[in-house]
């Protein structure tokens, strides 16, 4: 079939995420190749001093990008998009949803760019001696029973954006497991919320406001491959309110940002890995064993399926590049020149390959926002540089990308170099790598192996959801997620390979010595 008789016969397939900057939606036909595409920008705000977005931004962004997605559909194949053999929905990962026994929305939406629960994250580390990380569902949660806040005896539900929105939709309150992860630790020998570690955490908020046990507040976890729910009358009309649409649509679990790259990279098997970077930047690499230690830096989550990962996350990646890169394109607007978004980006990356290895000196932090991995509180960008240091625009640029995977690079050194984790297949994806060279090449030297980028790396964690809900609509009896994307998916899939250079390599050391040595300055900075 063409698309045309593919998508007029409802067996095209939809995945739609939730970025931090962008809500897109992707059509995929019968061999997971792109359709069309839907997309609806959007950004987040900080509202008494809390990063959010407002539940109306995501209806609206949910109905925005799907009209894109319908009109796209027509003007390309001439048929109007009226149903789908599935639908997947995902979204930026952790976070605090709360609501009431009516679905209330008790307190805005606290993303996981917020550095607010730090007591939350300690306490519940030393309780559970596993790794917390402050941006989780149940550090917000613990921090608001520690804050005595006055809704949390008013809590009958919590759950991710890509929950929230799944529940608009089908009315289930379920999650994947590997959003759920996220939510709270996973015990892979049932690929459920930790058992042991709930009730640890029913009795330390045993006399407090909050009312319910955990278990009754959480989404159900369901596996993937599995159905999750269908697409309800109510759904249908909040997806496209036009009616076009019909209801009756299956959906697979809905899955976080981390588990759509995974899948969108075929990095789900141990010593595979993937990293994401835009606006924040996070590395997958999936464990074949326990981490003899628990490491502040390193998150454990899961795969879509369950399997431990170990997760480095950082919550800045290209704020500071793009103001900077901005700031370099409004001083050639105000000269006269006039130059596109993507030539002044390949001018400064192409540049950027041409600074020096260690940037001679000139160090910047890319801190929008706080920065666990190196034990930041606040966002406060910042730029060093020696009085004798070279400042021209190459060692400058060289420095902002460098600044892009620093943090990451402090992390995944604990893994390598202490916890000795074997790094086989890296794949790469994400705004950052529109222009691979030299973004690709610096992240190779950062991690010290080889870095792929995949033909598909442009399209994102909307075609991993997709990926995953055509596995639930298409898969064969006792066919798994490895087996399904191994073989229908990427065994003919090609991807550019990059392997670290030497002179990289011994430059970025140089360059993270000053680096980590100036952490010190960065947080009196903060403090202030």
């Amino acid at each position: 079939m063409n698309g045309a008789e593919i998508i007029k016969n409802g067996r095209a397939v939809i995945g739609i995420e939730f970025g931090s900057t962008r809500i897109k939606a992707v059509l995929i036909d019968d061999s997971h190749a792109p359709l069309a595409t839907g997309i609806f920008d959007w950004q987040n705000e900080l509202l008494d001093g809390i990063w959010t977005y407002s539940l109306d931004n995501v209806k609206k962004g949910l109905q925005e990008c799907f009209a894109d997605l319908m009109k796209n559909v027509e003007d390309k194949y001439g048929v109007k998009l009226e149903s789908a053999a599935a639908v997947g929905i995902s979204a930026m990962m952790h976070g605090y949803l709360a609501f009431d026994e009516n679905d209330e929305q008790l307190v805005p939406f606290r993303t996981w760019r917020n550095t607010m629960t730090e007591e939350a994250a300690e306490r519940l580390t030393d309780a559970f001696d596993f790794n917390i990380p402050q941006r989780w569902s149940v550090a917000h949660l613990y921090q608001a029973v520690l804050n005595k806040e006055p809704h949390i005896g008013r809590i009958a539900f919590m759950t991710t954006l890509a929950g929230y929105v799944h529940f608009l939709l089908t009315d289930e309150k379920v999650i994947g497991a590997g959003d759920a992860s996220g939510i709270f630790p996973i015990d892979p020998s049932t690929c459920d919320y930790d058992r042991a570690m709930m009730s640890r955490f029913d009795t330390l908020t045993a006399s407090t406001e909050l009312k319910r046990r955990l278990s009754d507040l959480l989404p159900k976890i369901i596996q993937a491959g599995e159905c999750a729910g269908r697409l309800t009358n109510s759904g249908a009309l909040l997806l496209d309110p036009s009616g076009t649409f019909r209801a009756g649509v299956p959906f697979c679990p809905p899955e976080g940002d981390a588990q759509t790259g995974m899948a969108a990279t075929n990095s789900i098997t141990p010593k595979t890995g993937n990293v994401s970077a835009g606006t924040s930047i996070f590395s997958m690499i999936v464990l074949e064993e326990k981490l003899k230690a628990v490491h502040r830096e390193i998150d454990i989550v899961t795969t879509p399926c369950g399997a431990p990962v170990a997760m480095v996350h950082c919550n800045s990646c290209t704020s500071d590049l793009d103001a900077w890169f901005g700031l370099f394109g409004s001083f050639l607007k105000e000269a006269g020149v006039d130059m596109p978004k993507s030539k002044l980006y390949d001018m400064l990356y192409g540049l950027a390959a041409e600074g020096v290895p260690d940037c001679d000196g000139i160090i910047s932090y890319n801190y929008y926002a706080g920065e666990p991995v190196t034990g930041v509180r606040d966002g406060k960008p910042l730029l060093f540089r020696s009085p004798d240091s070279e400042f021209n625009i190459r060692n400058l640029a060289r420095s902002l990308v460098y600044s892009c995977v620093a943090a990451l690079k402090a992390g995944m050194d604990i893994l390598t170099e202490q916890e000795h984790v074997k790094l086989e297949r890296i794949y790469a994806h994400g705004g950052f790598f529109k222009t691979p060279v030299p973004s690709q090449n610096f992240l190779a030297a950062a991690l010290g192996a080889d870095v792929t980028l995949m033909q598909t790396a442009g399209e994102g964690g909307a075609w991993g959801i997709a990926l995953l809900a055509a596995y639930m609509a298409n898969k064969n009896v006792g066919e798994s997620l490895e087996t399904y994307l191994g073989g229908r998916v990427f065994a003919d899939m090609n991807g550019s390979t990059v392997s670290p250079k030497q002179e990289d390599i011994d430059g970025l050391n140089i360059y993270m010595k000053k680096y980590i040595s100036g952490l010190s300055t960065e947080r009196a900075s903060v403090s202030e």
